[in-house]
């Protein structure tokens, strides 16, 4: 019940809007009004007079969303940089709640954002033991220290990612054989295909990377693990072609304790689940706008047991004659006939 004589003022955001824009306008049609009174004659100008107004009105209004969208974004940020350590330290942490659910090809799909240039998704069931046990022993003999990029077209290691990795080409030509890896593989861009409308083929794309991190107990001062990072570009800027703009971890073998993917931006924390997976895209298809940094993720520290993933990386704008490794982490074309740096527009 709301008494007489008492005033209420919804002040959500489209409200909000709403009534700036009805200020806005009437202020500018009252300056316009006065003009015509004065000098009926100078319609023509008075319109045009009226046009700039609003224009120059909305041009202000938007400076300021824009200001305080990025005062939120820093404020959002500043937050989960804080709660990062908190939240990987607390292994009781449970997974984050769903947005809803959803089903494809037979496997549950929990929603955790589903944002347009943000979204992070987690597919149970994804994999299978003996896809799992294909992709371990292919990675056995080559696994070597975990690298992140240079910024110059190679990689590096860095003590910001500790594990262990190994690329794993995928041999298409037994696919029709039903080879694991490759049944495996085609899985993952049948789910990237039925999520984004891009119809993305395996010609130029990344190799498979076995990933593996290895728990040596509470008191190791620098466990395995991966701090915050986004997999391609999350600045809100435009696509660039051949970079990365989505992601699948699938989940082998977990530990007992620790090794959390967390996506700090959104507040989403996953618990690795067994043959499980978690994929995250990072592009609008509709404005071809990357994300914002709402799908920067960490994976926590494996304290106890062993963490071994299964990733891709997928690509959009390569194929057979541009395959992903002919461009650099700085958005270049690599020319294989003269070794030149041609930047792609």
């Amino acid at each position: 019940m709301i008494n007489e004589g008492v005033k209420v003022e919804h002040t959500d955001s489209k409200t909000i809007a709403a009534k700036s824009a009805t200020v806005l306008l009437d202020d500018c049609k009252s300056t316009a009004k006065k003009q015509l009174a004065a000098d009926p004659q100078s319609a023509n100008e008075i319109l045009e007079s009226l046009s700039a107004c609003v224009q120059k009105g909305i041009a202000g209004e938007i400076e300021k969303a824009n200001e305080e969208i990025a005062f939120q974004a820093e404020v959002r940020k500043d937050m989960a940089a804080m709660v990062e350590n908190y939240t990987c330290a607390d292994v009781t942490m449970n997974t984050t709640e769903a947005k809803r659910t959803e089903r494809w090809g037979g496997r549950e799909v929990n929603i955790m954002i589903d944002r347009p240039a943000s979204k992070v998704h987690t597919i149970q069931n994804f994999l299978t033991v003996e896809e799992c046990k294909a992709v371990e022993e292919a990675a056995a003999p080559i696994l070597h220290d975990a690298t992140v990029a240079d910024g110059s077209g190679g990689s590096k290691l860095s003590d910001n990612r500790k594990a262990k990795q190994a690329a794993i080409a995928v041999n298409w030509d037994k696919e029709k054989d039903g080879d694991l890896i490759a049944r495996l593989s085609r899985r993952v861009y049948d789910y990237v295909n039925h999520v984004l409308p891009f119809d993305i083929k395996e010609n130029g794309q990344e190799d498979l990377m076995s990933i593996q991190y290895f728990g040596r107990g509470p008191d190791d001062e620098t466990p395995d693990r991966y701090m915050p990072h986004c997999d391609g570009d999350c600045t809100g800027l435009d696509f660039k072609p051949g970079n990365r703009m989505a992601t699948i971890v699938m989940y082998c073998d977990v530990p007992e304790v620790g090794g959390a993917t967390r996506f700090r931006n959104s507040n989403i924390h996953i618990n690795p689940k067994q043959y499980a997976a978690t994929f995250f895209s990072y592009i609008d298809p509709v404005t071809m706008k990357m994300d914002s940094g709402f799908t920067e993720h960490s994976g926590c520290p494996v304290i106890e047991g062993e963490k071994k993933i299964v990733t891709q990386w997928v690509r959009l704008g390569v194929d057979d004659e541009n395959p992903w490794n002919s461009f650099n982490t700085c958005e270049y074309l690599l020319c294989p006939l003269h070794k030149l740096y041609v930047y792609v527009f």
